[in-house]
């Protein structure tokens, strides 16, 4: 298997997935003693023209994991853009900085500071901070739009944070993208941004390393036409440099960016669609401006505002991206689709796009970091709206991660000491009131959510524990998840001799709903039978309780609810099929497993109860499914535009598949929020097409 490397040459390492590892720094090549005496001449000029403006970057950056705020060095490249001092860069260079020191040509070191960032297109712009003013040298923009294949382009920086040097290629291809193939491992992200999305690199053969990133692809003329970012095996890539350009500006002018947002998921036609333009809506998201507007996945959108949408190969997505970010926000924008044969135009309002994922903070009393929740995220997560503080790591023994039950990454806190926190201004409040004046750990009552569930703990601030509950049932079945009363958490709820179970959730349509059961209520009896649940390790002990019944007996539950005693009788049901349990069908022809979903898929998952489909459940690497980019997780909705009820249906459409031999299969998928249309093409006679499970 072949490993790709794609180097963010600031931090000189890698994105590291799919077997991808670190490239070793080969020595550069001699130069070539036969380069003709008028080019040598021209790239003198241009390193004469360009070097002054040229700064090696030392970041001190800052990055998140176990609880805790870390910092580490790097170095990456820059240059100059006007006299009084802004530099653009990458992103990935200086966007996370607490501390920038440039290293100007003339080797004189000047303090600079972070001005605005882009982590979509990878630019941050930085400006020095001379003790004086003075006018430093700087280099100018070329026009990026008309480099041609074959130009002669210079790449200028620091590598491996040395010196700045100079190295000469050719531009090799002026639309670069990331293939398919690669799948989410294969994108550049920054921040949760797919910097592809709006990029199409210049991709050129000019030496470049590590500490590279953010230096200038410059022309013969010494006009900036990109700024390096990425080193995908010997090919170099750099943001062309009109949209650096774009970017730069619009940072210095207001210190960040804004864009439009519609709420779509979109991708080139398929090569089975007969239509010759346009753009395939694939997926809206719920309650977003496209959804509003009346889009709908499997459109094919034709004009956007007027503008023709035109995407039949990836090379063209980040264009259409490009223009549906620049919509006018708040302003109706006319969409005009074709959808069933027929053309329709819709009206759709753009909002502005938030960052994907907000800055993160370390809460050092807590044990853990966090940030706010984006519109983006909370959709992700399901959810339907953007209170709450998320927690982004956990530090082992900390204060959250001794918790019982434990917070941990992922977790939404809601409640802390019983007051309300909507985002993390809020949870400072909250820790800076009941900390205040205090020398002992605070122990205090945590209201959190974790996927469909809704629990509460004891953190105390400064100590360390640890819990892991878990729990499967069998049998005769409570239709509840719960939470065993520990003894702290009886305790902060004002009734220290309570024994028990708290309940987390009660699934919808069920016996426990049905006679009244809530989330919150504190089962402490059944049929009589005090419970002495009082530690995490008894998890256990309601269900094992339960299953001493009959699927159909009826159980008398003692509860407590808001302070108050009070009786409810549950009439109990068979234990919902597991995972393990469900039917299973395998496709020998694609390598793919799926299966039926569960209730508890459909719970985890927020479907409605009528969902239908197969869950992918295993895709071997190197079939044909993991070839259209299928993942473990993905929902199986569609097949050749026929739905998928279920395994024994979906066995059926694949058994007639496989005896058709059609030259392309559609798969409609649902992953997480986005809907995606996978496209199989495969070669028929080499496979084995039994298409049985």
């Amino acid at each position: 298997m072949k490993t790709h490397h794609i180097v963010l040459g600031g931090l000189a390492c890698l994105l590291v997935a799919l077997g991808w590892s670190c490239v070793a720094v080969a020595q550069a090549p001699a130069a070539d003693e036969r380069v003709p005496e008028e080019i040598r001449a021209a790239v003198e000029d241009v390193v004469a023209k360009v070097k002054p403006a040229l700064v090696r970057i030392e970041v001190v950056s800052t990055y998140y994991e176990e609880g805790r705020e870390s910092k580490f060095q790097s170095a990456g490249s820059g240059v100059i853009i006007s006299k009084d001092g802004y530099i653009v860069t990458n992103h990935h260079v200086a966007g996370h900085a607490v501390r920038l020191l440039c290293t100007l040509s003339s080797k004189e070191e000047i303090e600079a500071e972070l001005i605005g960032k882009d982590p979509m297109t990878d630019i941050a712009v930085i400006k020095l901070k001379p003790s004086e003013p003075r006018e430093f040298p700087t280099a100018s923009f070329g026009d990026s739009s008309i480099v041609k294949v074959g130009d002669s382009v210079l790449a200028m920086g620091s590598p491996m944070s040395l010196s700045q040097s100079v190295t000469m290629g050719i531009a090799s291809n002026i639309e670069l993208v990331m293939p398919e193939w690669l799948g989410q491992s294969g994108e550049v992200t920054q921040d949760g941004e797919n910097v592809g999305s709006l990029v199409r690199w210049i991709g050129h053969d000019a030496q470049i390393y590590g500490g590279n990133s953010g230096g200038p692809l410059v022309n013969l003329n010494g006009e900036i036409i990109g700024i390096n970012e990425i080193s995908v095996g010997s090919l170099g890539g750099a943001i062309p440099g009109n949209l650096a350009k774009d970017i730069a500006e619009k940072l210095i002018a207001q210190g960040r960016i804004v864009r439009a947002w519609l709420g779509t998921n979109v991708q080139p036609r398929l090569k089975s669609d007969p239509n010759t333009h346009g753009v395939l809506v694939s997926g809206v998201l719920a309650n977003s401006p496209a959804e509003l507007g009346g889009l709908k996945s499997g459109d094919i959108l034709l004009r956007l505002n007027g503008a023709p949408a035109d995407v039949q190969f990836l090379e063209q997505l980040p264009s259409f991206n490009q223009m549906a970010a620049d919509l006018p926000i708040g302003q109706p924008a006319e969409a005009v689709v074709l959808r069933d044969g027929q053309e329709l135009t819709l009206t759709i309002t753009p909002i502005e796009r938030e960052l994907a994922a907000p800055q993160e903070y370390e809460l050092k009393k807590w044990g853990i970091t966090a940030r706010n929740l984006s519109l983006l995220i909370a959709q992700e997560m399901k959810r339907d709206n953007q209170e709450g503080v998320m927690v982004t790591s956990v530090r082992p023994g900390g204060p959250a991660g001794d918790a019982k039950p434990q917070i941990q990454p992922n977790d939404i806190i809601l409640k802390a000491g019983g007051k309300p926190v909507k985002n993390l201004e809020e949870l400072a409040a909250v820790t800076k009131e009941l900390t205040q004046d205090k020398t002992d750990p605070v122990p205090t009552l945590v209201s959190f959510e974790r996927k469909a569930e809704q629990y509460v703990t004891v953190v105390k601030v400064g100590v360390r524990e640890l819990e892991d509950p878990g729990l499967e049932v069998k049998k005769a079945w409570l239709p509840v998840l719960t939470q065993v009363l520990t003894r702290e958490i009886a305790q902060e709820m004002g009734n220290a001799e309570l024994r028990g179970f708290r309940v987390t959730k009660v699934f919808e349509g069920s016996t426990a709903e049905k006679a009244g059961l809530k989330v919150g209520d504190c089962i402490f009896a059944v049929d009589a039978e005090p419970m002495t649940a009082s530690a995490p390790e008894d998890y256990d002990d309601l269900p094992a309780l339960i299953r001493q019944y009959r699927i159909g007996d009826t159980v008398e539950l003692d509860i407590l609810r808001d302070g108050l005693g009070q009786k409810i009788s549950v009439e109990l049901i068979g234990a919902p099929e597991l995972p393990r349990e469900m039917k299973r069908y395998r496709d020998e022809n694609f390598e793919f497993t799926a299966r039926d979903i569960t209730f508890f898929d459909k719970s985890d998952e927020k479907w409605k109860e009528e969902q239908q489909g197969v869950l992918a459940e295993e895709v071997v690497n190197g079939g044909w499914a993991a070839v259209a980019l299928m993942s473990p997780g993905d929902l199986i909705v569609e097949v050749d535009g026929q739905p998928v009820q279920n395994v024994e249906t979906f066995e059926k459409q694949m058994n007639g598949i496989s005896s058709q031999k059609p030259k392309t299969v559609v798969f409609k998928v649902l992953r997480g929020i986005h809907t995606m249309f996978l496209e199989i093409e495969p070669n028929w006679d080499s496979l084995n097409t039994n298409g049985k499970g």
